[in-house]
């Protein structure tokens, strides 16, 4: 008996699947997942059914069963309209441009971050530049009015009396620098956390063989980062048309509308101040359709240029 079960216990155990762990252990999962789940679905998923109102003429007392269906006229109103062209191509160029000028920023900070080995320094820039990203949208704007105001510290400095806010060309520059200054420093963690894996030996191997600063940033910095910046780009990329609205609206003045009425702010203005909530959730839906189509476009693109790496 003794060597029997001996022989029983020096058996390998087989692995137990996940599949048949969790069936055995259904009631653990489910007091974990179920809030999770519960809250998910109740407000992401069953709000979606506001879309239908896109489609419809809607009646808030008649509610989206009784208002009545008019198909794809509100998406027709809002192409046909004389602004689409406008709103869509002040939209296209905010982010276009905010995507260009402020997408390498924070590369460059985390790159010229991993050259300092004082500590303390180091911590104390990191410090400086996060926190732009604790400051409200609405405080920030604030302060970009009082900053290039007619009598603010900006005039002062250069002599002159312009009001910067009430000019439509001057509003792009405005909103995608005050977007990079809050938002640099704080999306440099993600890079400044991977540049911390890269190989210290491959750098002192380059350093030996008498690799400068751009030669050891190329071979030793450039791969560990790699990765992270093709995944942010993508996620960018693919978000061109989802510009915040506050900022823009906060930002915006009767004079410099010609450059900052865009799409996110139209529907505000149709949708809670008109009230004309059909016509608001069929722009926002086209908006969101067209977000869709460029992050699948541009994470295809990006993977056949990255050795079919893309999300």
């Amino acid at each position: 008996m003794t060597s029997t079960a001996q022989a029983v216990a020096a058996v390998p155990k087989k692995k137990e699947s996940f599949g048949h762990y969790f069936l055995k252990h259904w009631q653990l999962y489910i007091v974990f997942l179920l809030p999770a789940l519960l809250l998910t679905l109740i407000f992401k998923y069953i709000p979606m059914g506001g879309i239908l109102i896109a489609f419809q003429d809607f009646n808030p007392i008649k509610g989206i069963v009784g208002s009545n269906w008019v198909g794809w006229k509100n998406f027709t109103r809002f192409l046909t309209s004389p602004d689409f062209m406008t709103y869509l191509a002040n939209t296209l160029k905010l982010s276009v441009y905010g995507l260009l000028w402020g997408f390498p920023v924070p590369i460059i900070l985390a790159l010229l971050l991993n050259r300092m080995h004082n500590k303390r320094l180091k911590s104390g820039v990191q410090m400086i530049l996060y926190m732009p990203n604790f400051v409200s949208v609405i405080v920030l704007c604030g302060m970009v009015r009082i900053l290039l105001s007619v009598t603010g510290p900006v005039n002062l400095a250069l002599h002159t009396s312009i009001n910067f806010m009430t000019m439509p060309e001057a509003f792009r520059t405005i909103y995608i620098a005050s977007g990079i200054w809050q938002g640099a420093g704080w999306a440099s963690i993600m890079y400044t956390a991977s540049l911390s894996n890269a190989s210290q030996e491959l750098r002192e191997a380059a350093v030996i063989d008498g690799a400068n600063i751009w030669q050891q940033m190329k071979v030793v910095d450039w791969p560990a980062i790699k990765d992270m910046v093709v995944i942010q780009f993508i996620l960018q990329a693919g978000n061109i048309m989802s510009i915040g609205f506050e900022k823009a609206y906060a930002l915006q003045t009767d004079l410099n509308l010609p450059s900052s009425e865009i799409i996110a702010t139209y529907v505000y203005k149709k949708g809670l101040l008109d009230g004309d909530y059909s016509f608001s959730t069929a722009v926002g839906l086209f908006n969101t359709v067209i977000n869709v189509i460029l992050l699948i476009a541009v994470n295809k693109i990006v993977a056949k240029m990255n050795e079919g790496k893309g999300i």
